[in-house]
């Protein structure tokens, strides 16, 4: 057979004044873009504080059966934490030895940075804290206090590309949520077994949304339990497409082609806001409560 005739084209480059047309109407997409979020949905704001904390509880406790839904439980391994509004040197977090998918309000246990458990606490902790999550977690809490919520677990493919010990590479749209806002820690010293630990931890985080702990797992930072749930689930998913990737890859005998750094910026100041996350991650709670047929009722004393 007659090998068929390819054609190659060069695109000319666009002149400056279509440059100027073209980022003009970028801008002008995306400040539709975040205008039709707005009025699609807006995050909840709360005039009493107690409101405030049961609501956060109940989408906390959400987020741990989301989470178990998802296949994120290895063992009693694994935590989400949120500052409380009321008592804010202290955070929320699941009890230890509960099945994520169990997890109610009633059965969090409010903990302050030194580790002692508030009265606040649910019924089932009976002085099981979390030790590691507590080390952990506490740190990065102190060392933001403007971040709301973190989440750390043992998630298949997040233990998996943790053991390659670099960073994601920016191949597809989704991964570019976290360009330049993600880093690896790279000193693993078995389950975090003291404050110093979390403390290392904290700082290699920053202020970025996300860390790939090495031969460890995933965490991430977020000031909305929605957004720490999107971001999560969108490192797990980077981490499989990645693995995917670089195996294809190696069988076809070329690298992966990696989004150049001018579209991962563009891309980011899109995907990667906190209020994208916060967005992004709603449906999974309207999913649930959907399944579940519960919502949010506050019932005042």
């Amino acid at each position: 057979m007659a090998p068929v005739p390819t054609s190659t084209s060069t695109l000319s480059s666009p002149s400056s004044e279509s440059v100027n047309v073209i980022e003009t109407l970028k801008a002008n997409l995306r400040r539709k873009t975040f205008k039709s979020t707005a009025a699609i949905a807006a995050v909840p704001l709360f005039a009493d504080k107690y409101e405030e904390r049961e609501f956060l509880k109940f989408r906390l406790a959400q987020a741990f059966r989301i989470f178990g839904k998802l296949g994120y439980d290895e063992g009693a391994a694994g935590h989400i934490t949120v500052t409380d509004p009321i008592k804010t040197n202290c955070f929320w977090l699941n009890p230890l030895g509960l099945h994520f998918s169990l997890v109610q309000p009633s059965d969090l246990i409010l903990v302050d940075f030194d580790g002692n458990i508030m009265e606040e606490s649910g019924h089932f902790h009976e002085g099981v804290l979390n030790v590691p999550a507590f080390y952990l977690h506490s740190a990065i809490h102190k060392a933001r206090p403007g971040m709301l919520c973190a989440a750390h677990c043992h998630s298949l493919y997040g233990r998996a590309f943790s053991a390659l010990g670099c960073e994601l590479d920016m191949i597809t749209q989704d991964t570019c949520v976290f360009y330049n806002d993600h880093t690896i820690y790279k000193n693993f010293n078995g389950t975090v077994k003291d404050v110093e630990e979390g403390i290392r931890i904290a700082e290699c985080l920053g202020n970025r949304k996300a860390a790939i702990l090495e031969n460890h797992g995933l965490l991430v930072a977020a000031d909305s339990i929605e957004a720490a749930v999107y971001y999560f689930m969108g490192l797990e998913k980077a981490c499989q497409v990645q693995l995917l990737a670089d195996a294809a890859a190696i069988g076809r005998g070329h690298p992966t082609v990696k989004i150049s750094e001018a579209e991962c910026i563009d891309t980011y100041e899109v995907v990667g806001h906190s209020k994208g996350g916060w967005f992004n991650g709603l449906p999974q709670f309207q999913l649930l409560e959907v399944q579940e047929g519960v919502r949010f009722e506050y019932k005042r004393d």
